[in-house]
């Protein structure tokens, strides 16, 4: 019997990369989903909730929670995946991109939390599970503003974890190091970058969100890093 058959979803970013991945692991262990993205789409998956979602606009978020709330009866898993990144020196970002990143990063995922919170602490099972990543664990160069931008997701989701644990809501951040999807591509990454080749593929990612959501109720995980062999190491 699978472990989430019948759960509800909600996953942020969901049309490509990680968050596509996710929702694909999700779907295949009887998860009901709802799809947050700017391109509304629904993967193909069959039953899912899918609609045009800017996480910087709440309003958008609580339209898609109220829609989900009403087809399904509730929301037991959040995945705050929804990101957006450039990389280059502190001085050169343009003003329109470190916006964005702070917009889109820090504000998204906790208007995202804001809107499904009070569904998740009616489960009797619920999750947050946010996409961080190494760089919200580490300071990198080149990468300042994205690096703030993850550190508040972790700082955020840390501090949830301590306000939610009693309430039954299990909080994780999952942060990957570097994962070969279109992620800041033309903004810092080209495709012709070799370092793209020993990259992790999303699916990876999911396989450790999958693992965090199926353990034991009886422990929760803070935090999993994970990254390539071939990415250099700090700490």
């Amino acid at each position: 019997m699978k472990k989430l058959d019948g759960r509800v979803a909600m996953v942020t970013g969901a049309s490509r990369g990680i968050g596509a991945s996710v929702a694909r692991a999700l779907a295949g262990e009887g998860v009901r989903l709802a799809l947050a993205s700017r391109s509304g789409d629904d993967l193909g998956i069959e039953g899912a909730v899918a609609r045009p979602c800017d996480v910087r606009d709440p309003a958008s978020l609580g339209m898609l929670v109220a829609e989900t709330v009403d087809r399904f009866g509730g929301i037991d898993i959040l995945v705050v995946n929804a990101g957006v990144g450039a990389y280059g020196p502190f001085l050169d970002l343009p003003a329109d991109q470190l916006e964005e990143m702070i917009d889109v990063n820090v504000k998204g995922a906790i208007y995202a939390v804001r809107a499904a919170l009070p569904h998740l602490l009616r489960s009797d099972a619920a999750d947050i599970v946010t996409i961080a990543s190494e760089a919200g664990r580490r300071g990198l160069p080149y990468e300042a503003v994205y690096c703030s931008s993850k550190f508040a997701q972790v700082g955020l989701t840390r501090a949830l974890d301590h306000e939610l644990r009693e309430h039954g809501v299990r909080c994780t951040n999952v942060c990957p190091g570097g994962v070969a999807t279109d992620f800041a591509m033309g903004r810092g990454r080209t495709p012709d970058m070799p370092q793209l080749a020993g990259m992790m593929d999303p699916e990876n990612v999911a396989d450790v969100v999958m693992f965090v959501l199926t353990r034991p109720r009886n422990h929760r995980i803070l935090e999993v890093a994970l990254r390539p062999v071939t990415e250099t190491s700090w700490g």
